[in-house]
């Protein structure tokens, strides 16, 4: 069974290098026998973690060695969770905490727009880029010293044509520097949940 290498070549030292080494590990951990999507964002959460503390020309730690992405991880739509032991479906139109790396966060998020980076990259199901999340309508701080973040749709296209393809979560990756994600991060993060969407069964 392969492992991530969260060891980053000194070689590599552009973000676009930075992601396509990470495209390249990620891929090599999702097992083709094994869709589970806990599985897959489990992995795929710790190893986006650990890339971002171990790449200091962009990110690594700050000064007091907190670390600059300090949280790295998954929401998901209710209806992939199973009902609790009671036979209690989720709550319909909430996004769950998925598997993540960082400090405790928000347990659930209302799918309505205004309510969030989250609730509006899955309602619209499009990237959102935030460079100063105080200046955002509606932010929700799970962690107070979260000053940038960006959110990516997990989109799966549908297999039938003439279907709409369906949002089923996001990826989300929050920042202590104002201004850390840029067009380049987007690029290659949409890259990863591309591959993400593609190697799990929703």
């Amino acid at each position: 069974m392969p492992h991530g290498d969260i060891d980053i070549p000194e070689d590599i030292v552009t973000k676009a290098a930075f992601y396509a080494n990470l495209l390249l590990t990620l891929e090599s951990l999702l097992d083709d026998d094994q869709t589970n999507w806990i599985t897959a964002l489990s992995n795929a959460s710790s190893l986006l973690y650990h890339s971002f503390l171990s790449f200091p020309l962009f990110f690594g730690v700050t000064e007091t060695q907190t670390p600059v992405v300090n949280w790295s991880g998954f929401y998901l739509v209710s209806s992939l969770f199973p009902a609790s032991s009671s036979g209690k479906a989720p709550k319909a139109n909430i996004l769950l905490l998925g598997p993540f790396n960082g400090r405790p966060a928000c347990q659930q998020i209302r799918t309505v727009a205004g309510k969030g980076v989250c609730a509006d990259a899955f309602v619209n199901s499009e990237t959102v880029l935030v460079k100063d999340v105080e200046s955002y309508p509606g932010h929700i701080a799970c962690d107070g010293d979260t000053k940038s973040e960006i959110v990516i749709p997990l989109v799966v296209p549908s297999k039938i044509e003439g279907e709409p393809s369906r949002t089923v979560g996001v990826l989300d990756l929050d920042s202590v520097v104002l201004g850390t994600f840029d067009e380049e991060d987007r690029k290659g993060l949409e890259a990863i949940a591309e591959l993400i969407v593609r190697s799990c069964e929703w």
